[in-house]
């Protein structure tokens, strides 16, 4: 294979409200923590034991003013996107931060909806479209499963 793939798809919950930053009149920076959780039993004394592993997300624009509209800390989301490590030096040390660059995020389960489990998506416009308000919705090809909502999306 000559190629290679930086690919990431995670299911979990946002440890804490989204944080956006505004740099100019056009672009934003949202981000949030998210927890994944893996669970099994122990076989010599069939204890459960729950591991949670922390992720820090990151999304532009459009989507970042989305995720902060309508999530929340607690919330359940589908991320995809790609795996980014930062890097700057700190007084004359070398610091690294690995972040999840979505691209693609599903609200799954919102505190701030109407009271229902609402789906929604958003998929963020390709470089090249220079479009920023592409905008899928997750059931878009399932017309019987049509949602009752007040989302924009």
């Amino acid at each position: 294979m000559s190629g290679s793939l930086n690919k990431v798809m995670l299911i979990g919950n946002l440890g804490d409200d989204v944080k956006i930053h505004y740099f100019d009149d056009k672009n934003c920076i949202a981000r949030f923590p998210m927890a994944t959780n893996e669970t099994y039993t122990l076989r010599e004394s069939n204890e459960r034991v729950t591991q949670t592993e922390w992720h820090r997300v990151v999304t532009r624009n459009r989507l970042a003013e989305l995720c902060e509209k309508y999530l929340s800390k607690g919330d359940t989301v589908f991320v995809e996107g790609k795996i980014k490590t930062r890097k700057w030096n700190d007084n004359g040390v070398d610091r690294y931060q690995t972040e999840i660059h979505a691209e693609t995020i599903q609200f799954l389960n919102t505190k701030k909806s109407s009271g229902q489990s609402e789906e929604a998506s958003y998929t963020r416009p390709s470089e090249e479209s220079k479009s920023d308000t592409q905008v899928n919705d997750s059931n878009e090809d399932n017309s019987s499963n049509e949602l009752n909502d007040d989302l924009p999306f």
